[in-house]
């Protein structure tokens, strides 16, 4: 797994990601822009054909991401429609 995070594809994927998301995390009533990290909206664990897939990735800070662990699937529809609009707005 730490591999995958390192290669050249993934690092590419999570600039574009931060891109997309204006380098800001994505939780509604958060506005954070350090310490951010590219989430995968279904986990890699459950669904390995996303782990490259850009509309399976949101940007959070570190805070938001750490509050949603384990929870994952409650926020799934939430992000999938941020991420949606932000595809559509970029």
């Amino acid at each position: 797994m730490k591999r995958d995070y390192e290669s050249p594809v993934y690092k590419k994927l999570r600039t574009r990601t931060l891109r997309r998301d204006g380098h800001c995390c994505q939780m509604p009533g958060c506005s954070n822009t350090t310490r951010l990290h590219v989430h995968h909206i279904r986990p890699w664990s459950i669904a390995a054909h996303l782990r490259f897939e850009p509309d399976n990735l949101i940007t959070l800070c570190k805070l938001c991401h750490d509050s949603i662990r384990n929870q994952e699937h409650i926020y799934e529809p939430l992000f999938m429609g941020i991420v949606r609009s932000n595809a559509n707005n970029s």
